[in-house]
């Protein structure tokens, strides 16, 4: 997995901005009989998972999404190797040499991951993609060919996310819904699927905008313009669905957030909420 889509890690943050007390009661009342079902399922499973309902179903924040889709580092990785190489073939006009240095700055970054203990995933999963690309540049001598395997990996991931939506298997909740607590009790809950399938189709728009302009760049050899779509395409419209999608989630029903025999709340103790 390149750092271009990288899946999502769990994060917690400052409290939801967006939330009252009366949007608050009405999506625990769209809520409720999902939840009763959920713990009637739940209870009648021996020794396995149990539902509790949980206070808050978003994100605690638009930026604690941010994390969970990457965080700041995310970012970094799926920007700067591609600005470099469009920045070095400008000058140069040289694609070996452009390709060279995307990979050395992906090494250090992959570096400075490795330095600070996170899983080989992240650390090299940036860098794999970078290696790639460039080879495959380096090899056809086509500067062009460097965006490739973005273009295609955005066209594949566009074909998934519709896919999940039509299986009524959105992708967004399957990722999401371990990290909420809630794994996949809202495919019982109708208005939070619809939810999590809404914020589905904002990645797809997402993918189909990366490809709506980089394919002709791309057909175009228009190596330069290519290059600055990419960057462009990169952070801002990832940071705006991610936005769009804490929106969606944060007028959608509270979740059923599952726990186990291990970690079942005591009747006089606190239940455990959504991170």
């Amino acid at each position: 997995m390149t750092a271009e889509a990288e899946l999502p890690r769990p994060a917690s943050e400052a409290a939801s901005p967006g939330s009252g007390d009366g949007a608050a009661d009405g999506h625990a009342a769209a809520g409720t009989g999902a939840e009763e079902k959920a713990l009637d399922r739940a209870d009648d499973t021996a020794g396995g998972a149990h539902a509790a309902p949980a206070g808050d179903g978003t994100p605690d924040s638009a930026m604690s999404l941010v994390a969970a889709f990457g965080g700041v580092r995310g970012m970094i990785d799926m920007t700067v190797p591609g600005l470099v190489f469009v920045v070095v073939f400008t000058i140069t006009r040289t694609t070996a040499t452009s390709a060279y240095a995307a990979v050395a700055v992906a090494a250090v970054l992959a570096g400075i991951r490795l330095m600070r203990r996170e899983t080989l995933m992240h650390a090299l999963g940036g860098f794999l993609g970078v290696a790639i690309a460039a080879f495959v540049a380096i090899k056809s001598g086509k500067a062009e060919n460097f965006y490739l395997l973005g273009v295609l990996l955005s066209g594949g991931y566009a074909v998934a996310y519709m896919v999940s939506i039509l299986v009524r298997w959105p992708l967004i909740g399957v990722v999401l819904g371990p990290i909420l607590g809630e794994n996949f009790t809202w495919r019982k809950n109708p208005a939070r699927a619809a939810a999590y399938t809404k914020a589905t189709w904002v990645w797809v728009a997402l993918f189909v905008l990366r490809i709506v302009v980089q394919v002709p760049l791309y057909l175009a050899d228009k190596v330069t313009w290519l290059g600055a779509a990419k960057v462009a395409l990169g952070v801002p419209p990832w940071l705006v669905a991610i936005y769009l999608t804490w929106l969606i989630m944060s007028k959608a029903p509270p979740p059923v957030k599952v726990t186990y025999d291990d970690d079942r709340p005591s009747a006089t103790g606190s239940e455990s909420t959504s991170r």
